[in-house]
């Protein structure tokens, strides 16, 4: 008798070693999992500009990060709330100083190292958390209102410039205007990538992270235009692990959107079975116990 609907996997077609250089994007989920590629000896790199939630704003990244065109005082944005902070609709709030200076000079060092990891990194995984995005009103052109520039416009125009926003940085949301992108514009900036980088292989998966500020059917529209999206590309079903065979509150968080510490390890186990060679395993279990026993020591 069988109490729990079981995801088979297999093995990915696009396999992930601890010889590789690997660029994680994406999601809060794609925090957890590229905390834990690090602490397995991995030679990765997590979330250069912070957390990035939506297909075209981890395009922008990408461009961003392809070009190495350097954050200038003319992308400094005030936070909004009374935070007086200075941040960028390229970065997440995490990366908020008080002034243009330290802003500027944290993310161009931030930047340049990415940049440096990205030319020379060979597999990406990227986890796409929702269709939703927010376009700032002050960025939008007349004539591009609806249209969404191609990663290769993106690298000729003088500046990585995207009038999707990474953040809203708590202003006011009369600047700005809410959208679901469509499965076919999800689709190209997919298909953009992978024909960009013919050297690097990607996986995708889709956040198990429900986004309920719109309800739970705004949720299930945006959740379903990412997997119609991403079609045929290698997938991994971090989605399905939590919502199916993890089908139950006690793998939540207090907030019973993200998931548990159990549940990501849980995730995490899935994922080197499916995408990690087997005989890399007992050193990733070798280097995580000594990424334990390094925070241990530090802690105490």
């Amino acid at each position: 008798m069988k109490f729990f609907t079981q995801v088979n996997i297999g093995t990915l077609p696009v396999q992930v070693s601890l010889h590789d250089k690997v660029m994680v994007l994406g999601s809060c989920f794609a925090d957890n999992v590229g905390g834990r590629m690090k602490a397995a000896g991995f030679d990765v790199c997590v979330n250069p500009f912070g957390t990035l939630y939506n297909p075209a704003s981890i395009l922008n990244s990408v461009a961003r990060m392809e070009s190495g065109v350097p954050f200038t005082n003319e992308d400094c944005v005030p936070m909004g709330a009374g935070a007086g902070l200075v941040c960028s609709y390229a970065h997440h709030t995490s990366f908020a100083r008080p002034t243009e200076a330290e802003f500027l000079e944290n993310a161009n060092e931030k930047l340049q190292e990415a940049s440096s990891f990205w030319h020379s990194c060979n597999k990406v995984i990227i986890t796409l958390g929702t269709a939703w995005v927010w376009k700032a009103k002050c960025l939008i052109s007349d004539n591009e209102t609806k249209k969404y520039k191609s990663l290769t416009n993106l690298l000729t125009t003088e500046k990585a410039s995207f009038d999707v926003v990474s953040n809203c940085l708590k202003r006011p949301s009369g600047e700005f205007v809410r959208e679901m992108l469509g499965v076919e514009q999800i689709k190209a900036i997919i298909d953009d990538l992978k024909a960009s980088f013919p050297g690097k292989e990607f996986i995708f998966t889709v956040s198990p992270i429900r986004h309920l500020s719109d309800g739970a059917h705004s949720n299930t529209l945006s959740k379903a235009s990412l997997h119609l999206a991403i079609g045929d590309s290698c997938y991994f079903p971090a989605f399905e692990l939590l919502n199916d065979e993890l089908r139950d509150y006690r793998f939540y968080a207090e907030d019973l959107v993200h998931p548990s510490p159990a549940a990501v390890e849980f995730v995490w186990e899935k994922f080197l079975e499916a995408a990690v060679p087997v005989r890399e395993w007992d050193k990733i279990r070798e280097n995580e116990k000594a990424a334990r026993f390094a925070a241990h020591r530090q802690f105490r």
